[in-house]
């Protein structure tokens, strides 16, 4: 192996940078997009903290509200695959990544300023429109400054800034709304985004493991070693053709994509649920008061900050002592998720409204933790110039469940009363039953991108 080809390269001209200053700007890119995550996740919690007030306030049923929530995702998906097939491995994440903050603040604008369910709706549009790519281009974009080996942390954080921007905005948002309206709310996310896409503009930028993995990130653990094909055995020109990126088709073909993907639906259901109906399950379910309700609200989001954190340091330690990523990843995400069913199903047996909600947020924080997972193992499984279209195509599958759950959910509140929260939370555990099966038996990275690597485009 020569010099030239142990040395990460730059995206474009110029030397690499030294080891110092790459590690110094990684970690400052990787804290603007935890930033980042939390303005996003902010930007989509502020209706469903005001849930109450927005139904009182234009005169909405459950069902119609939940559409209004829904409409978030029906571009949000479609977004998310065009923007990751199309623009994700050609277009510089910093000037993707400002575009998207741009544009949630202007969508924000119309109903802070007036109008009824229609303006909602159209906001919401815009609005999911242009967060659709957010978590899979800043995953890239955050995975692009660490090799495959250091990725855990950076990822996990990445998507911890979901769980702050709940934990920072409910209790401030909360008040915004109940003091000066749930408009007024409106604006102050707006305000927030301007100001996170100026200081991006000034400190962001792409990492040099963006296009050309280094032999850190190839290098197979024990396991992986195992399992990867013999180059004496598949011949020499099946290596050289493996050189050569494998098509999409491939890719997304793979039980392991496949695999995570149905397990991250599973998960992305029970984010949707919290996003669009926690607040209320809490103030009409619970029989919370809205300040409570406001504080208790961020539980769940704690505790899927604990576990995201405890899942990248137990994933990391596995890894570095050989343990394969089918176990280091897919079986631990597995397993969580079956947690988080299983808490879910005993809410219904619970008598105290406080333990419910210490269930419920056992529940919803581990059912809702698989993101780090998701991505980290679609980047290990992708070839780099594959890697942007299958996170973004895997998140365009995946954020449907947004879509289809607060309607749902709206729907049977509307024909069940209060009933409905309880059975909305038990059709949500055994979506996770079926996300932690897909996970502990269709996962293994390791194992499918090896076979990838004996495959040329076709």
């Amino acid at each position: 192996m020569t010099a030239a080809q142990t040395e990460p390269r730059p995206l474009s001209g110029g030397a690499a940078p030294t080891t110092t200053n790459t590690g110094r700007r990684a970690w400052t890119v990787t804290g603007l997009l935890v930033v980042f995550m939390m303005v996003n996740f902010a930007d989509k919690s502020v209706l469903g903290l005001a849930a109450d007030e927005i139904r009182a306030d234009l005169g909405l049923t459950a069902t119609q509200f939940g559409l209004a929530n829904s409409a978030f995702f029906l571009l949000f998906s479609l977004s998310g695959a065009l923007v990751g097939l199309l623009l994700a491995d050609r277009v510089k994440a910093k000037w993707l990544l400002l575009t998207m903050a741009v544009l949630w603040s202007l969508a924000q604008i119309p109903p802070a300023i007036g109008g009824g369910l229609a303006v909602l709706i159209g906001s919401r549009l815009v609005l999911g429109a242009a967060e659709g790519p957010a978590f899979p281009v800043a995953q890239q974009t955050a995975l692009s400054w660490f090799p495959d080996h250091r990725r855990n942390l950076p990822g996990a954080l990445v998507t911890l800034g979901v769980t702050l921007g709940v934990i920072t905005a409910a209790p401030g948002l909360t008040w915004v709304i109940q003091e000066h309206g749930w408009r007024a709310a409106l604006w102050v996310v707006a305000g927030v985004g301007a100001v996170w896409a100026a200081v991006w503009s000034a400190f962001g930028g792409d990492g040099t493991f963006r296009t050309d993995d280094t032999p850190a990130r190839d290098k197979p653990t024990a396991p992986e070693a195992a399992t990867a094909p013999d180059a004496a055995a598949i011949g020499p020109e099946a290596v050289t053709a493996s050189a050569a990126a494998p098509g999409y088709h491939r890719v997304l073909a793979t039980r392991t994509w496949i695999g995570i993907t149905l397990a991250y639906f599973t998960s992305y259901w029970i984010v949707g649920l919290m996003v669009a109906w926690l607040p209320s399950y809490l103030r009409n379910g619970l029989g919370y008061a809205a300040d409570t309700a406001g504080a208790l609200v961020v539980t769940p989001w704690a505790v899927g900050a604990v576990v995201l954190l405890g899942q990248a340091v137990l994933t990391g330690r596995l890894m570095r002592r050989g343990v394969g990523s089918r176990t280091a990843r897919g079986r631990v995400g597995g397993v969580m998720l079956l947690i988080g069913a299983v808490s879910l199903f005993c809410v219904p047996l619970a008598d105290s409204a406080t333990t419910k909600t210490v269930l419920l947020a056992l529940g919803l924080g581990m059912g809702g933790s698989y993101a780090t997972i998701a991505a980290t193992t679609i980047a290990e499984l992708s070839p780099p110039r594959r890697r942007g279209g299958a996170l973004g195509t895997m998140n365009a599958v995946v954020t449907t469940a947004g879509l289809i759950a607060p309607v749902v959910v709206g729907r049977l509140i509307d024909t069940q009363g209060d009933a409905g929260y309880e059975h909305a939370v038990l059709l949500s555990g055994a979506l996770l039953c079926l996300g932690a099966l897909a996970s502990l038996t269709l996962v293994d990275p390791a194992r499918d991108a090896a076979r990838l690597r004996v495959h040329s485009r076709t």
